[in-house]
């Protein structure tokens, strides 16, 4: 089931809602039970064979986490840890990295294993995360749970089940213990609809829009040129953008609908200036888990600079592998490592650079690597890079010397085919970049909410034009992670 969907808006989250609040009134158990089951349904609506595998994950790492809540020190504590966490990503190796582990071998040495064509569990890259967290905040007695339906509710509940924002248990877990939001705020009502409009627009109007000329662009990569690549690359980079931050949006405006506050994981992250500014604003939550989970245990900062800077390329490596089974992934990843090894060693030599330049140099760095982040090999990121630089020709659209009387001769003219309105694509491009550099973001707007009816109209107009989109439903990019 879609957030962007008719049965999520308009039956699955009302009945949630409804009998959640109802509930509450009689016994806060049974009102557990109801959003507990509503979010077991949710995630097996794509596919049932698969929620098996979900409560055996809860299981197992629920029983790990009583067991090292009550060891107290020494090895055996530290086994189960390790248990815990091999069994994890175990199982996330398994789904996710089998097959392209095996194809990698039969190509590095002629072999013949079996490939299993495994289907990618829906979330398994963020409940496991999760709940490696737990485990780990378990082992340092910062996270507790001996109670099984509170346990299973952290990891399933609905809105962050998918595709994150990755919480810890120490966070939410108090907010559903909470006796005061047992029952409706209107103030998170008004904040939750709000972001969640804002969130449903995104990816509908926005997200979907730069979905065509992106899938286009990297459809036709071998024909590309200047023109064309730029388009292909830009669009792609917003269409990540809105599409992601979009379905975070809905998922924190959703979970305030039950008076649960999920962590921010947008933070205008074309903003930055630099590579260490955009990781900050950029998937935070999963930022902060590679910092406190892997980077920190590593050494960290603590240790000397070159096993800093080896501990930077491992979280990214890590990174690049979390978001995908391929190597487009891991040289995505590793780029990022080496700009942030580069960047770290720049500031720490004193150098800057004017606040423009190096947003100007940011920008550009991410919006190129993200041509790996979506080409589905390598052959196809190369076209679309080539095309931006130049290598394919540097020539103008026909209907863009028409429309501007630039009077070009035909040898600098070409035929665009991504789409037939420039004006439409124009438009959206200069409105994606005035929206994720210029303007404040759907955290900031929805922090300093103070409901009016300008407000209001503003959401229910966002919400209206997104909902008579519906028909035209679309999985968002990072359920494929």
């Amino acid at each position: 089931m879609l957030f962007n969907s008719f049965e999520f808006i308009f039956v699955f989250l009302p009945v949630m809602f409804i009998g959640y609040y109802i509930l509450n009134r009689f016994n806060f158990s049974i009102a557990k039970v109801w959003l507990l089951c509503g979010s077991l349904f949710f995630y097996s609506w794509w596919n049932p064979i698969y929620l098996p595998l979900l409560l055996a994950s809860i299981f197992v790492n629920f029983f790990i986490g009583i067991w090292l809540t009550k060891i107290q020190v020494g090895i055996q504590k530290k086994a189960f840890l390790t248990l815990g966490i091999l069994f994890n990503v175990s199982l996330l190796g398994f789904f996710k990295y089998y097959d392209f582990l095996v194809e990698n071998l039969n190509y590095a040495f002629g072999a013949n294993f079996n490939v299993l064509h495994l289907i990618l569990p829906l979330a398994i890259s963020f409940f496991t995360f999760q709940q490696i967290a737990y485990l780990v905040d378990s082992y340092r007695g910062v996270a507790k749970e001996r109670n099984f339906l509170n346990y299973a509710l952290f990891v399933s509940f609905f809105p962050q089940l998918i595709a994150g924002p990755i919480v810890h248990h120490s966070i939410v877990m108090p907010q559903y213990m909470d006796s005061n939001n047992r029952k409706i705020h209107a103030e998170n009502i008004a904040k939750g609809l709000f972001i969640f409009s804002i969130g449903l627009f995104k990816k509908v109007a926005i997200a979907d829009t730069f979905a065509i000329w992106a899938t286009t662009g990297f459809g036709s990569a071998e024909t590309l040129t200047f023109f064309d690549g730029w388009v292909t690359s830009l669009s792609y980079t917003f269409q990540l953008y809105f599409d992601f931050s979009g379905y975070t949006d809905m998922a924190i405006g959703a979970a305030l609908l039950f008076n649960i506050k999920l962590p921010t994981n947008f933070y205008s992250p074309y903003k930055a200036v630099s590579i260490q500014d955009f990781w900050r604003r950029w998937h935070i939550t999963l930022t902060n888990f590679l910092t406190h989970y892997i980077y920190i245990p590593l050494g960290g900062s603590r240790v000397h600079a070159a096993r800093i800077y080896g501990n930077i390329l491992i979280v990214f490596f890590i990174s690049g592998l979390w978001h995908g089974a391929g190597w487009t992934f891991v040289v995505w990843g590793m780029l990022h490592g080496i700009a942030s090894v580069i960047h770290r060693f720049w500031s720490k030599a004193g150098f800057r650079l004017p606040t423009l330049l190096a947003w100007f140099v940011t920008f550009q760095f991410i919006n190129a690597t993200w041509v790996l982040f979506r080409a589905p090999d390598f052959t196809t990121a190369m076209q679309v890079l080539s095309a931006m630089v130049g290598l394919n020709g540097v020539q103008i659209p026909s209907i863009m010397n028409a429309r501007l009387g630039l009077g070009l001769s035909d040898e600098w003219l070409y035929t665009f085919t991504l789409m037939d309105d420039l004006i439409k694509l124009g438009l959206f491009l200069i409105g994606a970049f005035i929206i994720t550099v210029f303007l404040r973001n759907s955290n900031q707007l929805t922090e300093k909410l103070k409901p009016t009816p300008l407000h209001a109209l503003f959401a229910v107009g966002l919400f209206i034009y997104a909902a008579l989109q519906l028909q035209k439903i679309s999985e968002f990019l990072y359920f494929n992670f």
